[in-house]
């Protein structure tokens, strides 16, 4: 009997250690991977708290990849074989793509369109900022599947619902494309200026913009309504998106749904960060995210994002050929739809030639454009593949 008690309790020291995430680091065949991950989240980390680059978003994000690369740690939370675990029942928001609208609605309810409809011209700008979107889409697409492709060049718009909405309706590789967008859009400071400042001249630099006119209050309310309808006839694949930013917007200009908008912008902008963040790290498990497409993948999401920079830098130079008021093309590089971050860049490296030169107001016109454009980007590469 004690020789028995003593192999029984031998098994159980045996199947303690074989569950443990130690065992699983050291023997499992992609253990290392996984343990590469949790490094990757440190770095996320660091960057999130100690730089404060887009923590609200990094945090999360950081700790999801966390929680799903401690080694074992899948089964308990993320197992999608047996359809059980806490962030599998949530990550279904994103897989079918109901987190990012809703995030759209948020950012509606706290984005101003004013500069935008005051100068009419940022629209363009940031039309011409998704260059960097369908310039790698078209390259991607002799590398990689047209649909990888397309989620790829979604990166180049700097915006992560969009990339994560694209990808996960053309059913492609997820965690990498988030948090290649997230990456990026948290780097922004260091990534746009050099670019900016390679494609400017000190002389334009230190433009000075006239005032903005003074938007009504109606202007405002037409404005979410008149796109919403112009660009939902033209293009329907971009309303679950566009929709929501402009519901979002008129929930704020109306003046009578205060207390849906500081819902919309507060309490439930906050929930869904929280949760679309955690549920985008947790699909990047090291078995999955470290490959050479992957790499392939932050490499091209890269490019898009320079291409975008560029494109809407070089746009206000040309629209200044044909211009009396000339733009300060610094405003340009925030045609990509990190909002508010691009504009702050744009104002910082402004007023490093001129302290007292104040292009936020400016760049903001083009920023907000530039969510507009990527939803309507992503709503052309969704009707491409529909």
């Amino acid at each position: 009997m004690h020789l028995i008690s003593a192999l029984n309790w031998g098994d159980t020291l045996i199947g303690l250690w074989e569950s443990t995430g130690i065992y699983t680091a050291l023997f499992a065949g992609d253990g290392w991977k996984n343990l590469l991950m949790v490094l990757l989240s440190f770095v996320l980390f660091y960057l999130a708290i100690a730089k404060k680059f887009e923590p609200l978003l990094l945090v999360p994000i950081a700790f999801g990849m966390l929680l799903i690369n401690i080694p074992g740690g899948a089964e308990q939370l993320y197992n999608e074989t047996e359809h059980t675990g806490l962030l599998y029942f949530l990550s279904l928001g994103v897989t079918n793509v109901i987190y990012p609208p809703l995030i759209f609605l948020g950012i509606g309810a706290m984005t101003d369109f004013g500069p935008l409809i005051a100068n009419p011209k940022s629209l363009l700008i940031g039309g011409a900022a998704q260059l960097g979107v369908f310039l790698t889409f078209a390259v991607a697409c002799l590398f990689l599947d047209p649909k990888y492709a397309a989620a790829v060049g979604m990166i180049g718009g700097a915006d992560g619902p969009t990339a994560i909405y694209v990808s996960e309706s053309l059913g492609q590789n997820t965690a990498i494309i988030a948090v290649a967008a997230y990456s990026y859009m948290a780097l922004i400071p260091i990534i746009q200026p050099p670019f900016m400042k390679l494609l400017t001249t000190k002389k334009e630099r230190q433009i000075r913009m006239t005032q903005l006119r003074k938007v009504s209050k109606k202007e405002k309310i037409i404005f979410p309504i008149a796109v919403t309808f112009l660009c939902g006839i033209i293009l329907p694949s971009a309303l679950p998106l566009l929709g929501m930013l402009m519901l979002g917007n008129l929930l704020k200009e109306c003046m009578v749904t205060d207390r849906l908008k500081d819902t919309a912008s507060n309490a439930m902008m906050n929930i869904i960060t929280i949760i679309l963040g955690v549920c985008v790290g947790a699909k990047a498990k090291g078995v999955s995210f470290l490959t050479l497409e992957s790499l392939a993948v932050v490499g091209g999401g890269l490019v898009a994002f320079i291409v975008g920079t560029c494109g809407g830098v070089l746009s206000v130079k040309i629209l200044n050929l044909f211009s009396k008021n000339k733009m300060n093309p610094l405003i340009g590089s925030a045609g990509v739809s990190a909002v508010p971050m691009a504009a702050r860049v744009s104002q910082k490296v402004g007023q490093d030639e001129v302290p007292d030169n104040y292009l936020l107001m400016h760049a903001m016109g083009p920023n907000v454009a530039g969510v507009i454009a990527s939803s309507i980007a992503a709503g052309v590469l969704l009707a491409i593949f529909a």
